[in-house]
């Protein structure tokens, strides 16, 4: 399904206004490290932002790699700049190369020079960076279907699992479902192919949980925000709204991949999750949504192409979807850029006005502050934030700034319903209190 969608930039224009984040993602690499956009754009074969996007939309056909070294090699080329000086290979003078860091294998200098100078930063983040490059090649594994690992049952009810420990509890030994992934042909195509010698088999089996987590996140997370407003999926069927999703969600995504609300809420009365944005991809979970109950015990996802409160006006208010019980967003990013605030307002005031249950997550705490801020102009009535025990363990790179701390998919949250109360509007804005769960 799909709504009216901004209309596409024709030339390789990466810039921060309109409603697509990875348009925006080009202009902060270039903003950093002039060119960097498109050497990416380069490697996938592709002119400009506009080819890159019609392709994500599923107009013209992406680039072809000649084979998986090549695949690698190209994605190894687009983290090829000085980490100091920003240079990229073609403006280095003749004769020089970058050289990596042997410790993280993961940045670049061009000169011995710049590697010292810019030491003292690198060593505060090195031995983290050395996790991202192994986990953005093991992230591989997702598109071959090697992940994710299979889940046990819980044995526990929803409101005694408060984070990972207690979900690792549950699941007793994972050695031997890590071991069957590490043996897997994919994985060994995956080590002859890059340009790094394979990691030990314990550093793999952390590498591969990192991966899992990001990927259970998205479900667990949902399932925090259905218990922290007391919705009850047994009571009866639940409609979740994933507004704004993105690549991240819907790339590769598969009919299968909430099903860990299944093992949380088990014998529930139904769930539905639809992913709504402008950004979904073409793929299984392109459906129209339910307009009546879902199957009971199992969670259906559909898509819809689009920004949210179109959405809500074409599909909820004609009743070809049904009204959502709660509305999530992953990294809603609307703090991050004029264009992006523009898009999300019309959907922030609807969520608002309409009173619906809304929960949120962003990548790390000065964004929540961000968002918090801005929510709060707009007079919701925030209910809790605070960091979320479901956070993702993999580490994520700024890529064209390595050497910062790392931010975590869905590492906080915030929550809100409704119109704060007047009363609670006249008081001092010092006087709020954030909860934390």
């Amino acid at each position: 399904m799909s709504g009216q969608i901004p209309a596409l930039p024709e030339s390789f224009a990466p810039g921060i206004d309109g409603v697509f984040s990875d348009r925006i993602g080009f202009y902060s690499l270039d903003s950093n490290v002039p060119g960097l956009s498109k050497v990416i754009l380069n490697k996938l074969n592709m002119k400009d932002y506009g080819e890159y996007r019609a392709a994500i939309e599923g107009k013209t056909k992406g680039g072809a790699f000649r084979n998986y070294k090549d695949m690698f090699q190209k994605m190894e080329e687009t983290f090829k700049f000085c980490a100091s000086c920003n240079r990229l290979p073609e403006h280095l003078s003749e004769g020089q190369t970058l050289k990596r860091c042997v410790k993280c294998l993961n940045v670049y200098y061009c000169t011995k020079e710049c590697q010292k100078k810019d030491w003292p930063q690198h060593k505060m983040f090195c031995k983290k960076l050395r996790l991202v490059a192994v986990d953005r090649l093991v992230e591989w594994l997702m598109f071959t279907g090697d992940l994710p690992f299979t889940t046990e049952k819980w044995s526990l009810p929803a409101a005694e699992v408060k984070g990972w420990d207690n979900w690792l509890a549950m699941q007793g030994d994972l050695t031997p479902r890590l071991d069957a992934i590490l043996s897997s042909t994919n994985m060994g195509a995956l080590w002859k192919n890059v340009s790094r010698p394979r990691p030990e088999d314990a550093d793999l089996r952390e590498s591969v949980w990192r991966v899992e987590s990001e990927f259970l996140s998205r479900a667990l997370s949902v399932g925090m925000a259905i218990r922290l407003f007391g919705l009850d999926p047994y009571f009866k069927p639940l409609t979740i709204h994933l507004a704004g999703a993105s690549l991240n969600e819907t790339m590769g995504a598969r009919l299968t991949d909430f099903e860990e609300l299944d093992q949380m809420f088990p014998g529930h009365k139904g769930l539905e999750v639809v992913m709504v944005g402008p950004e979904v991809v073409d793929g299984p979970i392109m459906r129209p949504p339910l307009t009546n109950f879902g199957p009971k015990t199992k969670t259906f996802i559909s898509a819809y192409k689009g920004l949210y409160h179109q959405f809500y006006e074409d599909m909820v208010e004609t009743e070809k979807a049904a009204k959502p019980d709660l509305v999530v967003g992953f990294h809603p990013g609307f703090h991050a850029t004029q264009g992006l605030g523009e898009g999300w307002l019309p959907s922030l005031l609807l969520l608002r006005d309409f009173n619906i249950p809304s929960f949120f997550t962003m990548f790390n705490e000065m964004e929540l502050n961000f968002s918090l801020q801005i929510l709060s102009e707009l007079e919701m009535h925030i209910k809790g934030s605070g960091p979320n025990p479901f956070s993702s363990q993999k580490p994520e790179q700024v890529q064209a700034c390595p050497n910062k701390p790392p931010s975590y998919c869905n590492s906080h949250f915030l929550y809100f319903q409704g119109l704060l109360e007047q009363e609670e509007l006249e008081q001092p804005d010092n006087s709020r209190t954030y909860w934390k769960v």
